[in-house]
């Protein structure tokens, strides 16, 4: 699952390079971090959220066949 998002990630943004995605479990379920370069933070979340949506119903997707819960978190640091 983290491959997969890391994978769809890096095809969207300029800097592929800079992309970091961490997988932590938390209370059973588990959270993907992304962290990417400051400037492709907006190819990420996408107008109004619609990347980040879409991003996150793939991330559901791919949990749900394996049986688990996930939450996909962008990083704006």
């Amino acid at each position: 699952m983290r491959e997969l998002i890391e994978f769809m990630v890096r095809s969207l943004v300029a800097a592929p390079d800079q992309v970091e995605v961490t997988e932590v479990d938390e209370n059973g379920e588990t959270v993907l971090e992304i962290a990417v370069a400051e400037d492709d933070l907006g190819r990420i979340i996408g107008r109004g959220g619609r990347v980040a949506g879409a991003l996150r119903a793939l991330a559901r997707a791919a949990a749900a066949r394996e049986g688990r819960r996930v939450h996909l978190v962008i990083l704006d640091d």
